[in-house]
């Protein structure tokens, strides 16, 4: 897998995760203590003051107390009489998301100490953390073979890297060796997560802010951001940058450090699962709870995609709708049959199905909410909701043949397509079956009727198949949506 292009770093005031960034690419464990210094060790008493009085919210998704959670865990481990571990979200599976992989690839013992801090005080039986590309994994290790004699041992997991991933139950169901894919039961980490025990689960910058209030002190920590959401926030912009500013920079601001100086037809806030504000309200908002609150928007995760005058938004949702139709996790119908028809409505009416069309993409949505085995129909199903709304008129020409005339240049950062090769005799692409992890689900043959055929056992009917030039981006869709993970192509 190829390595993608590292974004620019950049900082609006002091920086706080990214200290020390300006004069190397990777702080080492000498480079690390000389920035940051020593982690103090706290009492479990003073974590929790200590994520109280900072207001520390989970920085991966729905933004929960990060106290709370450790009070949850402790009472769920006290009540089950059982030691309690801590897991590190390691994977950002959007492609518009880039500053947890940052955080691991340049400053990985800041992040590592904030789940010792944690673990230390719980008295955690087991840390661990998964990650999803291989360069960070390298990093990650590194990072854990220059810790000091003594240090508990942190477990380093490779997962797929799919945007499901990310999900508490996944990615914990992927450190214990299973289908990294969700639970499909709504139970909450702190009570039952890795290996059954109560989990203390949160992604990459949480931690890392955890173990920098650690240094600092509560008081010196509030001195930056707001009065009631203090502290800095780590941004993934334009799937090109990764800033650090404080809570409450305006989002202007942010976008000029990143020369955007105009915001386009609007801005995309919290990624995939994020809301669109037009350009107006991205000229005026600042980037805290409080004033996004007003557009039913949230930072979640940090991403913030501007989207240019030059580029088609039809386009452009199609393409994140397509995507994360793939990305299914096909475990229940909102899902793996739900997202796959929103997308497929999108796309009749950006290529003028007329207003039946459009019709049809909403009332797909209202039928995939709150119906899933896990938040990813509901989020992919709002980032809908939320194109149409804000693109409204564009939606409309497009559906009734008035299409903008404009490309698609692919501003919300989705990976391209995969380019057919022309082939389909015995030596080209090949789609394979891999006997070991098949189950049988036949999804294959449903995204790819013409290349796999079922057998009477509802298997495919062979190991190998010689794939048509035309046939070759629905075989990777087939591939992405295997639940086993049981596809791959070969040339």
């Amino acid at each position: 897998m190829s390595v993608p292009k590292r974004p620019a770093l950049a900082v609006v005031g002091q920086p706080r995760l990214l200290a020390g960034l300006d004069v190397t690419t990777r702080l080492d464990r000498v480079a690390h203590l000389t920035v940051h210094g020593p982690l103090p060790r706290l009492r479990l008493e003073e974590v929790i003051a200590l994520a109280e009085n900072i207001d520390l919210r989970g920085r991966g998704g729905a933004g929960f107390p990060f106290a709370r959670k450790l009070k949850g865990v402790v009472e769920a481990a006290g009540r089950r009489g059982m030691a309690p571990n801590v897991v590190i979200n390691g994977s950002e599976g959007e492609p518009s998301c880039l500053k947890d992989k940052e955080l691991l690839l340049r400053t990985p013992h800041l992040v590592l100490e904030g789940a010792l801090l944690a673990a230390e005080a719980l008295g955690a039986d087991r840390v661990a953390i998964g990650v999803t590309r291989s360069d960070v994994e390298k990093s990650v290790r590194e990072a854990v073979a220059e810790m000091p004699p003594g240090t508990r041992p942190i477990e380093v997991t490779y997962l797929p890297e799919r945007f499901v991933t990310g999900e508490a139950s996944a990615l914990t169901r992927g450190i214990e060796g299973l289908r990294a894919l969700p639970a499909g039961r709504k139970v909450r980490s702190t009570e039952s997560g890795l290996a059954g025990a109560p989990t203390l689960f949160s992604n990459t910058e949480t931690f890392t802010q955890l173990s920098v209030a650690a240094r600092i002190g509560a008081l010196t920590y509030r001195d930056t951001g707001l009065p009631n959401e203090p502290g800095t926030v780590l941004l993934s912009v334009a799937g090109r940058f990764v800033v650090e500013a404080p809570v409450g920079t305006p989002l202007r601001d942010v976008l000029w450090l990143c020369g955007i100086t105009d915001p386009g037809q609007g801005v995309l806030i919290g990624g995939y699962h994020g809301r669109f504000i037009d350009a107006d309200a991205a000229k005026e908002t600042t980037l805290d709870r409080d004033a996004l609150k007003r557009y039913d928007a949230v930072l979640a995760a940090g991403a913030v995609m501007p989207v240019p005058h030059e580029t088609c938004p039809v386009g452009e949702t199609v393409k994140v709708a397509r995507w994360m139709a793939d990305q299914s996790a096909n475990q229940c119908g909102p899902c793996a049959l739900g997202l796959p028809s929103i997308a497929e409505a999108l796309s009749r009416a950006a290529n003028g199905g007329g207003l039946n069309a459009l019709d049809a993409v909403r009332d797909r949505v209202l039928a995939v909410r709150k119906r899933g085995a896990c938040s990813h129909p509901d989020g992919t199903a709002n980032f809908v909701n939320s194109a149409l709304n804000s693109f409204l008129t564009e939606f409309t020409d497009h559906a009734v043949g008035r299409g903008c005339g404009r490309p698609t240049i692919g501003s919300l950062a989705v990976p391209p397509e995969p380019i057919a090769l022309p082939a389909a005799t015995e030596g080209g692409p090949k789609l394979l079956v891999d006997w070991t992890l098949c189950r049988g689900h036949g999804l294959c043959a449903d995204v790819v009727p013409e290349v796999v055929r079922l057998g009477p056992d509802g298997y495919p009917d062979s190991a190998t198949y010689n794939l048509p030039a035309d046939s070759r981006n629905q075989a990777v869709r087939a591939i992405r949506r295997c639940p086993e993970l049981a596809l791959r192509l070969a040339n």
